[in-house]
């Protein structure tokens, strides 16, 4: 089968179109006619080998962890899926080596869900992997109706789909964007702060009062983490998926390493289905052009997704 992959860690120059063998499809496995896969911040520092450590690697690597598809073959254990059905999913594997960007891939049938029949196969490959991340990390907050979210990057991946979340939760929704997406972020259903101007942290008091947000949503760590903290009132929680929030008097911290899960998926098919919530494709690339979407994701500025198309 064809695939994009690399055969040493490197940078984008190390990104090949290769001729690999499919991946064995387990007894409770699936196996999917890839149709598209999305582009995630994480391929690149797999593509560089930075999760080296994490994860246990088999060159060639094929790259890629959302896919949508259709069900070519199951594993004698399987029920919930047949061939032919489309089907899409975040397909992280345990071991670097079988990715989405390829003709197929497989995962245990517990990865995917039913593809959204409103939603293309592009459009569908843009959600698994940034739309777990939204929803696992809106579920540890506990976020309700009524409370206000502050998130730092609302229009990329993770960020315009987070805020749908939350607005179809009934929650007020702070968040930041660079001036030319203050306009889609309204779209979206947040009011925005253009961080390019500055004191982010009191244009937000300005907005959600002086005590503060409810909860807050942290995409970056580091000064951005602070960030956060600094906009939420006393008792007030914060989620990061970057990297564990500090323990501190008055708040109450959660650290979230998105997981697979079709179960999850098919919550938000419901959201889906009514027009709550709806990924942005900003581009889509060839298998061919895998090493220009890789630089177009890394120069980033990207709004919502970059999606491979697999022919």
């Amino acid at each position: 089968m064809r695939a994009v992959a690399i055969q040493e860690w490197g940078g984008v120059d190390s990104v090949e179109l290769l001729d690999v063998d499919p991946p064995p499809v387990a007894p409770d496995g699936v196996l999917v006619r890839v149709r598209a896969a999305a582009f995630n911040p994480v391929d690149a520092g797999i593509r560089e080998g930075r999760l080296n450590g994490a994860f246990p690697a088999s060159f060639p690597v094929v790259l890629g962890w959302d896919a949508a598809g259709v069900v070519e073959r199951v594993g004698a254990a399987v029920t919930w899926f047949r061939p032919g059905d489309e089907v899409y999913g975040y397909c992280r594997r345990h071991n670097l080596q079988f990715g989405t960007f390829a003709e197929y891939t497989t995962v245990p049938e517990g990865y995917l869900a039913p593809k959204p029949p409103s939603l293309s196969f592009e459009e569908a490959a843009a959600i698994p992997l940034c739309g777990l991340t939204a929803h696992q990390s809106l579920e540890a907050l506990g976020l309700r109706g009524g409370e206000t979210l502050f998130l730092d990057g609302g229009a990329g991946g993770v960020g315009h789909l987070a805020i749908q979340l939350a607005v179809a939760r009934g929650a007020r929704v702070i968040a930041t964007a660079s001036g030319r997406n203050q306009d889609f972020l309204r779209e979206l259903g947040a009011e925005p702060v253009d961080y390019t101007l500055g004191d982010v942290s009191a244009r937000v008091h300005t907005l959600a009062g002086e005590k503060g947000t409810d909860a807050a949503f942290d995409l970056f760590g580091g000064d951005a983490q602070e960030q956060a903290f600094s906009v939420l009132r006393r008792g007030g929680r914060i989620v990061s998926i970057k990297s564990p929030p500090p323990r501190r008097p008055g708040f109450e911290s959660h650290y979230v390493f998105v997981r697979p899960s079709g179960y999850d998926l098919a919550e938000m098919n419901d959201l889906i289905a009514d027009g709550r919530v709806r990924p942005h494709v900003e581009r889509t690339y060839s298998m061919e052009e895998a090493a220009s979407a890789f630089e177009h994701l890394e120069d980033g500025h990207v709004r919502g997704k970059l999606v491979l198309r697999i022919d």
